[in-house]
């Protein structure tokens, strides 16, 4: 009986892909698959009494996964949580706001970027400090938001967006962390409106490819993430924060700011309406600083200068 042809086979490799530094649950097979092939020399036209002629056909296919876009992540691993607050000496340059004990002005440092993350961490769960594993979540949330706004701090098309904290002032012969100085926190967007729009995220039918206008008619600012450290509130904090963003906005040559306030959060709006901010409208569809979101029941107040 002539030999049977023979396949070897192999199993697959798995391969995890990593996301933000983190292994992903799925996994990938990357196939690696070869067949050989014997053939009995009484198949061949030509024959050999003396020797069997043995031909041998060897294909080896291999399939590798596509390469994962790479994602810009920053990580925290590298921060010194007990780095020392810059003086004024080492900011002389920076734009600020001085007020009471306390200066509105962009961060400039990455851990300013991470207490800002962690401030809206804490911020976004205030409320429901009684769930299992709120650490946690905060934790993973103040990662994720200090990539986020590091990303958004980036000049894009045109479009910038500021990170905006309000920090202790410097005393005589005390020196205070990041972690303790920053109290306070805001994004100013500065943005052009889409064809078609009026307002930040408003529903048009543009073309699919339409250019955008960048004229100083079509462009606008949007505050986002404003949030004050419960230790340190009722200090005029949030409305000097406002008055260093709208200032910030008109230099940039910027007449109308835009915010969204939730209906139900009273003191927000009552804040920015004395701030100047138009009387509250309801739009069901809107697009935030991050996403676009279904919110119900929210604001966008408007600041016309």
């Amino acid at each position: 009986m002539p030999p049977m042809s023979t396949i070897p086979i192999h199993r697959p490799e798995f391969h995890a892909l990593f996301f933000n530094g983190s292994p992903s649950p799925f996994k990938f097979p990357r196939m690696a698959a070869s067949w050989t092939m014997t053939m009995d020399s009484r198949f061949s036209p030509t024959m050999n009494t003396n020797n069997n002629m043995k031909k041998k056909e060897e294909l080896s296919v291999q399939l590798s996964t596509p390469p994962v876009p790479k994602v810009e992540t920053f990580s925290s691993n590298n921060l010194q949580f007990d780095r020392l607050q810059p003086s004024d000496q080492e900011l002389v340059r920076e734009n600020k706001f001085d007020f009471g004990q306390f200066v509105a002005r962009e961060a400039v440092l990455d851990e300013e970027y991470w207490t800002a993350a962690w401030l809206r961490a804490e911020s976004h769960w205030e409320n429901r400090t009684y769930e299992r594993y709120v650490d946690n979540y905060k934790r993973k949330f103040a990662e994720q938001e200090f990539n986020a706004v590091k990303r958004r701090c980036k000049v894009q098309n045109g479009d910038s967006c500021s990170c905006i904290i309000a920090v202790r002032k410097e005393q005589k012969n005390v020196k205070h962390s990041i972690l303790k100085s920053v109290v306070g926190t805001l994004d100013l967007n500065i943005r052009y409106f889409l064809q078609g729009e009026t307002f930040p995220g408003e529903r048009v039918k543009a073309p699919l490819f339409c250019n955008i206008k960048r004229t100083p008619p079509s462009r606008y600012a949007y505050i986002a993430n404003l949030c004050v450290a419960k230790s340190a509130r009722r200090q005029g904090i949030a409305s000097n924060m406002i008055y260093f963003a709208v200032e910030t906005a008109k230099s940039n040559g910027v007449t109308q700011i835009y915010v969204h306030v939730d209906r139900n959060n009273s003191p927000a709006q009552i804040l920015y309406q004395k701030m100047g901010f138009e009387l509250p409208r309801l739009f069901q569809m809107v697009e935030t600083a991050n996403s676009r979101l279904l919110l119900e029941e929210t604001y966008l107040l408007r600041l016309q200068m």
